[in-house]
C-alpha cells in the first residue's frame, strides 16, 4: 500500500511531459500543425530538463539510463522533432 502511493508521487515528471504531448497534439489536430509539432516537440525537452534536474530516485519512469544519456538522448529527440518541423514546408 505504502509502495503504490510512493510510486504515484514520484510519476509527476512522466505525466508533465505527456500532459505537453498531449497538449501538442490536440493543437497540431485542431489548430495549427507546426505549432503544435514545435509543442510536442517541447515534451522531451522538458523530460531532459527535469530528468537532468531531479535525482534517479524522484525521476521515476524518466529514469532508464545514466542521467548523462537520459538527458542527452532527450534533448536530440527534442531538437530533432523541432528540426524537422521547422525544414518541413507548408
Amino acid at each position: 500500500m505504502a509502495g503504490e502511493a510512493q510510486r504515484r508521487t514520484t510519476e509527476w515528471p512522466l505525466a508533465l511531459s505527456l500532459l505537453v504531448a498531449a497538449t501538442g497534439l490536440v493543437i497540431l489536430t485542431f489548430y495549427n500543425w507546426r505549432n503544435g509539432i514545435l509543442i510536442f516537440a517541447a515534451a522531451p525537452g522538458v523530460a531532459a530538463l527535469l530528468r537532468a534536474t531531479l535525482t534517479d530516485r524522484a525521476a521515476g519512469l524518466l529514469h532508464v539510463r545514466g542521467r548523462m544519456f537520459d538527458t542527452a538522448f532527450l534533448f536530440l529527440t527534442a531538437a530533432a522533432i523541432a528540426g524537422l518541423a521547422l525544414i518541413v514546408p507548408n
